[in-house]
């Protein structure tokens, strides 16, 4: 077989033979596995017109251009398929039950209530519950992702049942479709006097493609309008027949709102359960289960909810979540109370990691903290070498038409920063299934949890991607940072909004009217009681200067806690003014919002007009 040469260096060349790479790999790792030498992988690159160094994570295209060259096949290998062979190196099995037969228990069905968006999905879980959910929502979308337990009574016996609480809007497709891989039964909500909308069809499609049962749950038969048996019509079409009319599926008329047979419901569920699945599992196994949520908290740092699925969990466990591990410092259940273990579907707390999990990474308990690190460290570097693989160039939301149209730019890149795992992710789906043409992509290189950070303007520097801070805003220097190096950092409280003006700007069609200008931040020192004015905050101008009537945001640990508030009072010792500068200090009264405390931080702004793009 001839190899080719390359500056006068011969390069062993490929009869067909299949390579495995992993996403993201370089030029040494290809060298390795047809042993030549990674400079003259560079040189074959050049003189294929790319710039390729031997260490750089390249895409998987470039890849197969260089497989096609070298006469090899290139397999890049999936990131399942890469970690189910990294735990197997390890000797641990994911996924399986050990032991016999005579080993498993019984253990409570997990259970995602699914449909379209109104229909009563969050006040079901909130009747349920018999707390309320729905208060701190934006725009009454459920935002964030939990689990919970509950118990009801079926035939003189206690039996348990978990849910995991899921958004239902059509932007968190993705979050609906793990939860489903992670549950025995949905719960089809469909209001009585809606009927089977485009939601339905798309949670119905989740809950077959996943094999799970369902039980509907007809809601609404309380208003107007409401018609049960033209619900369980229309669902016929779809396969899902009720057994009175000769079906194997239970429908049951609740009223969420007045609280009318939730027990019914919950009835359904255990039956359901029973009849049509075998829920049993190994307790005594090292624990094993998924992430459902996680976020920064700042006096407890990472805190992860996890739904154990097999094993028990215990205080003092060293686990692995995705590329986070740790050992198990404290744990609480739903209600916030401290437990010691945590059996087979039991969703739990979990304080002790090193850093914030993605919502939906598997975790396992391993015997030892180096073995923990070690899977975490290379689960890190695969994701790393991914992102690195997918950077290219930089671009504001403004200019992204021009820039499209000269051929500068075949692609959008995106940071997205959120104040929760599963809000970030939820946001990465909806980008990344906008629909706008071959012309242009859409590649998110980064996501985290927690404040703009001064390392997301640096990466967003060198790859010429605009940042989005979903229910965060930039941290300490950043946002000066920013401003400097010129990069678009992008803030968003409604997940809806962050969508339209991405795809408006892909489109072409984003022309803003207004800016957002930030004035001044103030940072409380001292938070003092007034029976007339209610909360005053003592603050000191760190940066800017602060003025009567502005609007203003409370930030919290890098969190948005609060939007649309108002300097309604200002003063400078007894003296009431119109404005303090920056190193002065001086009290401001946000009118009936009195949740302050030392720390926060008040970041003042104002809208002002654009011209048109």
């Amino acid at each position: 077989m001839q190899a080719p040469s390359v500056g006068g260096v011969m390069l062993p060349r490929g009869g067909g033979e299949t390579i495995r790479l992993s996403r993201g790999a370089s030029l040494t790792d290809f060298a390795e596995k047809i042993n030549a030498n990674p400079a003259s992988l560079v040189a074959v690159m050049m003189n294929l017109g790319e710039m390729v160094t031997a260490t750089q994570s390249v895409s998987d295209e470039t890849l197969q251009l260089l497989a096609d060259e070298m006469n090899y096949q290139v397999q890049i290998v999936s990131p399942e398929e890469e970690d189910r062979e990294l735990l197997e190196s390890f000797d641990i099995e994911f996924g399986e039950d050990e032991g016999d037969e005579e080993d498993l228990v019984v253990r409570p069905p997990v259970v995602t209530v699914m449909g379209h968006v109104d229909h009563g999905k969050t006040r079901l879980l909130d009747a349920i519950r018999k707390t309320n959910v729905i208060a701190g929502e934006a725009g009454g979308i459920t935002q964030h992702i939990g689990a919970y337990q509950v118990a009801t009574e079926v035939n003189d016996e206690e039996r348990k049942i978990t849910f995991i609480d899921t958004p239902g809007h059509e932007a968190f497709t993705a979050m609906r479709a793990r939860g489903a891989k992670s549950t025995d039964i949905a719960i089809l909500v469909v209001a009585a006097n809606d009927g089977v909308m485009p939601q339905t069809v798309e949670a119905l499609n989740h809950a077959k493609a996943a094999d799970v049962p369902i039980v509907v749950a007809v809601n609404k038969i309380d208003v107007e309008g409401a018609d049960p048996t033209k619900v369980r019509g229309q669902l016929t079409e779809y396969g899902l027949v009720a057994e009175e009319y000769g079906g194997d599926t239970m429908f049951v008329d609740i009223s969420a709102k007045q609280g009318l047979h939730i027990d019914s419901l919950l009835e359904a569920v255990i039956l359901t359960a029973d009849a049509s699945l075998d829920l049993r599992a190994n307790p005594v196994q090292d624990a094993q289960g998924i992430s459902i949520e996680s976020r920064l908290d700042r006096g407890r740092g990472a805190v992860a909810t996890v739904l154990v699925q097999r094993g028990t969990l215990r205080v003092g466990d060293t686990m692995v979540v995705g590329d986070a591990y740790g050992r198990v410092r404290a744990m609480l259940d739903d209600n916030g109370n401290n437990v010691a273990e945590a059996g087979p579907s039991t969703p739990v707390q979990v304080l002790g990691l090193t850093n914030v999990p993605g919502a939906g990474d598997n975790f396992l308990v391993v015997e030892e903290d180096r073995t923990a690190r070690q899977i975490a460290e290379k689960r890190a570097a695969r994701e790393r070498n991914a992102a690195f693989a997918k950077r290219t160039r930089r671009v504001s939301l403004e200019d992204l038409d021009k820039v499209l149209k000269a051929g500068e730019v075949q692609q959008l890149n995106l940071i997205i920063k959120g104040d929760a795992s599963g809000s970030v992710e939820a946001l990465e789906s909806s980008l990344l299934q906008l629909d706008v043409g071959e012309e242009v992509d859409i590649r998110v290189l980064h996501r985290g949890v927690g404040a703009v950070t001064e390392s997301d303007i640096d990466l967003a520097m060198g790859s010429d991607a605009i940042v989005i801070g979903f229910n965060v805003r930039a941290a300490g220097r950043a946002a000066q940072m920013a401003e400097r190096e010129g990069v678009d950092v992008r803030y968003y409280s409604v997940i809806y909004q962050a969508i339209e003006e991405i795809e408006a700007a892909l489109k072409g069609m984003l022309k803003p009217e207004y800016e957002e200008v930030e004035l001044g931040t103030a940072e409380i020192r001292e938070v003092f009681k007034s029976s007339k004015l209610g909360n005053i905050a003592g603050v000191l101008i760190r940066s800017g200067e602060v003025r009567r009537n502005t609007k203003a945001r409370l930030i919290r640990d890098g969190k948005v806690v609060a939007e649309n508030l108002n300097i309604e009072g200002l003063r400078r010792f007894k003296d009431d003014v119109t404005e303090i500068r920056e190193g002065f200090e001086g009290g401001i009264n946000l009118g009936n919002f009195n949740d302050i405390k030392v720390d926060d931080v008040i970041a003042t702004y104002e809208m002002r007009e654009k011209p048109r793009a």
